[in-house]
């Protein structure tokens, strides 16, 4: 993607052509808190995301918003399911050419603000969502498979545990393929909605270039 080669339409239409079972691997979709988010969200207002991690030592061609962001990207744009009208975008290159920090605020058509940090320069690793709403208030941890909903009950804030049935995404992530492949059904994540994750980054990565 960096050398400006995008194959993504090309293999949608690929697989179109050839009657085939297209699946993008945005691994956190298939995680079992993103079932537990999308259960008790209603209408979110405000989300917040940040995946973190120590320095990886691969993938330094590309910057952290293809490296790491673009998964909450892809997140935020099927919880919202709402049109992008403004990107803020900020980052910094550290270690390498790249940005390796960044950050990106998306508003959406109905209101909603996305508020997206990705770090590959952190000391510890953190991937954390949290997704506000009128009557409620949701903080989940991606890699703890954990979580808290908090409630207004009359003038008091009541914190409630979210119970998630652990599971290794990557395994569930692999058997959704096989069932879609099997009995023809719809990808959890479509060639479509991955490419539409992606011009974002790409978006992203095109402001944070020009900023610096």
């Amino acid at each position: 993607h960096v050398h400006g080669v995008d194959p993504s339409k090309h293999n949608i239409e690929l697989a179109k052509a050839k009657s085939v079972i297209l699946q993008v691997g945005h691994i956190e979709r298939f995680n079992p808190v993103l079932l537990q988010l999308e259960q008790r969200m209603d209408n979110p207002k405000f989300i917040e995301a940040h995946r973190l991690s120590p320095f990886p030592n691969r993938s330094i061609d590309i910057g952290v918003v293809l490296d790491l962001m673009i998964h909450d990207i892809e997140i935020v744009f099927h919880l919202v399911k709402s049109p992008l009208v403004q990107v803020d975008a900020v980052g910094i290159p550290v270690l390498t050419k790249r940005e390796d920090i960044a950050n990106a605020r998306l508003k959406f058509a109905n209101g909603c603000i996305a508020n997206i940090t990705a770090s590959r320069i952190s000391p510890e690793k953190m991937r954390k969502i949290r997704v506000f709403q009128s009557d409620s208030y949701l903080s989940l941890d991606y890699q703890e498979q954990s979580g808290w909903i908090y409630r207004k009950d009359g003038m008091q804030i009541v914190r409630e545990e979210v119970q998630v049935e652990k599971d290794e995404p990557l395994k569930c992530e692999l058997a959704a393929f096989v069932e879609c492949a099997r009995h023809g059904k719809r990808p959890v994540v479509t060639g479509q909605e991955g490419t539409e994750a992606l011009r974002i980054a790409l978006q992203i990565t095109e402001q944070i270039e020009r900023g610096n």
